[in-house]
């Protein structure tokens, strides 16, 4: 029975100037954030005595006089023009279910996609019962201007022995029902099912909201940072073809150097979401750049992540001073 077992070796020394880095408040249910009566109320927070107390831990936010909380961990709560990557769940009529990481499923309206073709018409008879050529349970979906709705096929790596996850696609959050639920939609045609690659899922909090999150890296892989702390990667595409929507779902097998990029990607986003670091286009790319003196398998040890979390940060302080 083999056994892994590490020597203990000195560390290199990384030095991150604490006073650099933004103050944040951290707070733990009960904890009074002020006792000032001209802030307002937002979520994540009660009056308890005239005092504004935390209900949930996390950082404290403010805006103007508006104060709230913002969870450490939770479900998605997604907003109108969220950038999300989901799984379909079930098939019913006129619509599908998705899996966004919220407290209820998502749904994805048949009217609400581009069919093949991209012609606006009414959606037919026809149309639902042909519903399954689309989309199908266990494809995953996300918002990118890359795919095409006229590539909705499903695809896999051709290796058998990858671990790669089956094809997604893409939505976007296009209105919140009453009762939380999600409504998406698909209906551009930078929209659409994602080719080959891997999911990771963590936390919605470590997501930082940009203007885009699609993201092709110097490195050679791309990454779709979801609003909802499911992340995408895969390899770069070589041709994107505009008129199409600007990618190209390839059913070629991916190299074995793409496969490690990926990897060493996957793992380096463990990391960061290990030590709370957000999580946007920057501070992955430091992240991988860290971690090129280790090997892929070896940066899963808690050492190895902290090593290369703390050198990531302090180049994101470098770059902000």
């Amino acid at each position: 029975m083999a056994a892994d077992m590490r020597l203990p070796q000195i560390r290199k020394t990384v030095s991150v100037l604490e006073s650099v880095s933004p103050h944040k408040d951290l707070v733990v249910p009960g904890d009074v954030i002020t006792s000032d009566t001209g802030f307002m109320r937002g979520h994540g927070t009660y009056v308890d005595d005239d005092k504004l107390t935390a209900s949930v831990a996390g950082e404290v936010q403010r805006v103007d006089k508006l104060i709230c909380v913002r969870p450490l961990k939770t479900r998605f709560n997604g907003e109108v023009g969220d950038v999300v990557v989901g799984r379909i769940t079930e098939v019913s009529r006129k619509r599908w279910k998705v899996e966004t990481n919220s407290r209820l499923d998502s749904v994805l309206l048949l009217s609400s996609v581009n069919l093949p073709g991209g012609e606006l018409r009414r959606r037919s008879a026809e149309d639902e019962l042909t519903m399954r050529e689309y989309l199908q349970e266990g494809d995953l979906i996300s918002v990118s201007p890359f795919l095409p709705p006229s590539l909705f096929r499903r695809s896999f790596l051709s290796s058998p022995t990858s671990t790669f996850h089956p094809p997604p696609s893409q939505a976007e959050v296009q209105s919140v029902f009453s009762d939380g639920a999600l409504s998406l939609h698909t209906r551009s045609l930078k929209y659409g099912k994602l080719g080959q690659g891997v999911l990771v899922q963590l936390s919605p909090s470590l997501i930082k909201r940009q203007k885009t999150h699609f993201h092709n890296l110097p490195c050679g892989a791309s990454v779709i940072l979801g609003n909802n702390g499911f992340v995408w990667l895969y390899p770069t595409p070589g041709q994107q073809e505009e008129e199409a929507g600007g990618f190209y779902t390839s059913l070629e097998p991916v190299s074995l150097a793409d496969r490690e990029v990926i990897s060493r990607l996957r793992n380096c986003l463990l990391a960061l979401a290990a030590h709370k670091v957000l999580l946007f286009d920057t501070s992955v790319l430091y992240c991988y750049e860290s971690s090129l003196q280790h090997q892929v398998k070896d940066l899963l040890k808690p050492e190895v992540m902290e090593e290369i979390v703390m050198l990531t940060q302090q180049k994101l302080l470098e770059q902000e001073g």
